[in-house]
């Protein structure tokens, strides 16, 4: 399934949904939700949040598992820098390797005092190209002391996340081909909220990615979409998340909509959410959906 998954990245449409566990010993019920809304006929394959904003959840890697034995579509597992060293980062490959989980997008991980644990410490003995490396030695057949393993792992894609906007873009590009070096197949961006943005990035990760002409060349980039219902969303983006920008056509809209009715702004937002989408799929038709687990927002922008 993850050569499929793969070559759907590389040459064809491409679509992945975020699914984000829960705080609680169970992941059926976000199974249950993806499969009565049918979600599964209009998606290539799942992600997986490892812990977001240091809060306590229920493992990434698990979660990959029973999506995959579910519903058997790929699932990219998200594992973070801040609560493993590479010990620990190592041996989770080596686990989820053997239940197929061979997807992983790599991410250093939001800071630890942002953690609702009392003294939580990040453990983050570097940033998520490590982990990126960590990989490259898998698919060599090694682990990152340059050991060799007995039985070679299965092959792994890797991902990496990139913000979706900068007041300098070449600083962005910088980090791009820093990923695209160390053997990320897909670069998930930040939510784009606008065409022009989109174009931009795409602009300079080509450019990130010229200097390669082995397999790396192929990496692409994958732009995300956060679909926005509600004014206070567009305005907490806009204002307090580094790396996105929402446009102002969108907040004036939302504004507007919002002194009408509840039922408006949810109207208005879904339309350019629904809008924004297809304009992307014309654009460039690999897109990972990010719903914080609303997956009748996902349902209803897909049909």
């Amino acid at each position: 399934m993850f050569n499929e998954l793969l070559e759907k990245l590389q040459n064809d449409n491409y679509l992945t949904l975020e699914t984000t566990p829960s705080h609680e010993p169970i992941f059926d019920n976000i199974l249950e939700k993806i499969e009565r809304l049918d979600l599964i006929d209009k998606i290539d394959g799942f992600s997986t949040t490892d812990n977001p904003l240091a809060k306590l959840k229920y493992n990434s890697l698990f979660a990959a598992i029973k999506l995959q034995q579910k519903f058997n579509k790929p699932t990219i597992a998200t594992i973070s820098m801040r609560d493993r060293n590479k010990i620990a980062l190592q041996s989770d490959l080596l686990g989820a390797n053997d239940f197929d989980v061979r997807a992983i997008l790599a991410l250093t991980g939001d800071p630890a005092k942002m953690s609702d644990q009392p003294r939580a410490k990040g453990v983050f003995e570097d940033n998520s190209n490590l982990l990126l490396q960590i990989i490259k030695s898998f698919n060599n057949g090694m682990d990152y002391s340059g050991k060799p393993f007995k039985s070679a792992p299965k092959s792994i894609l890797s991902f990496a996340v990139i913000n979706s906007y900068a007041k300098n873009f070449k600083s962005l590009e910088k980090k791009m081909n820093k990923k695209i070096l160390n053997g990320a197949s897909g670069v998930i961006s930040q939510p784009v909220y606008n065409i022009a943005n989109a174009k931009k990035l795409l602009e300079h990760f080509n450019k990130a990615k010229e200097e390669f002409s082995d397999e790396r060349a192929s990496s692409q980039l994958i732009l995300g979409i956060f679909p926005i219902t509600k004014l206070r969303t567009a305005q907490f983006l806009s204002s307090h998340v580094p790396g996105i920008f929402v446009p102002d056509n969108w907040i004036d809209a939302l504004t507007k909509a919002s002194k009408i009715s509840e039922d408006e702004e949810r109207k208005v937002g879904m339309q350019l959410s629904r809008d924004l989408l297809k304009s992307i799929q014309k654009l460039h038709p690999k897109v990972h959906l990010m719903t914080a687990n609303k997956f009748d927002i996902a349902n209803e922008l897909l049909s």
